[in-house]
């Protein structure tokens, strides 16, 4: 399988995660940031993972590992490690990935949902590639005046969220 330099993937980072209100619905978004260059992906995901990747972003420790440092501590125990992220494609309208592992066995490609792949990448630091496709999928859904385009460009300037832990 080709790797995403090989296909001109857009390499980006993890900019932020976005917690906005849309007609009393909450509305939750990661934004990537590309790593030279001005344009950004945004991916809609849901609470949990919401809440997760910020806490991780802002180095929120709990007591006991949550789901995605079990995950990365579970891969680091078996030997192996993330190569990269790669954000590659559209399935059923949501934004998908691929994991790139390797470990004593070779190389894998995990599938994953975008939201997950990017939760296990704040904790382990991998390179995320995004497909040019996908890049430009966000920015059709960013133009015109629909609410989830006027949501995705309020998302670009809001202030991250904030997870704060209670009883620390």
């Amino acid at each position: 399988m080709a790797t995403a330099t090989d296909v001109d993937f857009i390499e980006m980072r993890i900019g932020k995660v976005v917690a906005l209100k849309s007609d009393d619905h909450p509305f939750r978004c990661i934004v990537l940031d590309e790593v030279i260059g001005e344009r950004h992906l945004l991916i809609r995901v849901g609470d949990a993972e919401a809440f997760s990747l910020a806490a991780s972003l802002q180095g929120v420790q709990w007591g006991r590992p949550m789901t995605y440092q079990f995950v990365a501590a579970l891969l680091g125990g078996l030997g192996g490690r993330v190569r990269q992220v790669r954000i590659d494609r559209l399935v059923a309208g949501a934004y998908a990935a691929t994991v790139e592992v390797e470990g004593s066995l070779g190389v894998e490609f995990i599938d994953a949902r975008s939201s997950d792949a990017l939760n296990l990448a704040a904790l382990v630091d991998p390179p995320i590639f995004v497909a040019p496709e996908v890049l430009e999928d966000c920015q059709n859904r960013c133009e015109g005046d629909s609410a989830e385009a006027t949501l995705l460009r309020r998302a670009l300037t809001a202030r991250p969220m904030t997870v704060e832990r209670q009883g620390a």
